[in-house]
């Protein structure tokens, strides 16, 4: 699937019990509004709700040897096909049938290097993950379509 500013889908859907974990690919979950993934430990009233990285981002990690996929980067989801970097803050997205994101952050600091910095001497979520905050509730699972909304 080539990359499109305004349609992807659903490669995961990760969380973790802890901050500053790799995530698990829970396969399906319920995004909250005004908190984020249910089961997450970044979910809650803030702008970080849930955390988006492309597998094509990802690959890019394992294109420099190392052996890691969704999840690993914390990110609760994985998407394929949509240009992450390519969606302003304020960009909305659906995802599924109901769940409603609106982006609110590109990329971060990464004040704590990451066991992925001291692998690799690189991360790429905090130069190419985004993050949104939950407009609306919807359950979101692999294989989902994720579409730009105006």
């Amino acid at each position: 699937m080539e990359n499109n500013p305004t349609r992807g889908r659903v490669i995961a859907v990760c969380i973790s019990k802890d901050k500053s974990t790799r995530k698990e690919n829970i396969n399906r979950g319920k995004a909250i509004k005004g908190f984020g993934l249910e089961g997450d430990a970044h979910a809650g009233n803030w702008h970080r709700q849930i955390s988006l990285l492309s597998i094509e981002s990802i690959q890019k990690m394992r294109d420099k040897g190392l052996d890691v996929g969704p999840g690993n980067f914390a990110e609760n989801i994985t998407t394929q096909g949509i240009d992450l970097l390519k969606l302003p803050i304020g960009t909305k997205l659906t995802i599924g049938k109901h769940a409603l994101l609106e982006v609110t952050q590109i990329g971060k600091i990464c004040h704590a290097r990451c066991a992925i910095f001291y692998e690799a001497g690189d991360c790429v979520m905090p130069k190419e993950g985004i993050f949104a905050r939950v407009l609306i509730d919807g359950i979101i699972e692999i294989e989902d379509e994720i579409k730009v909304v105006k």
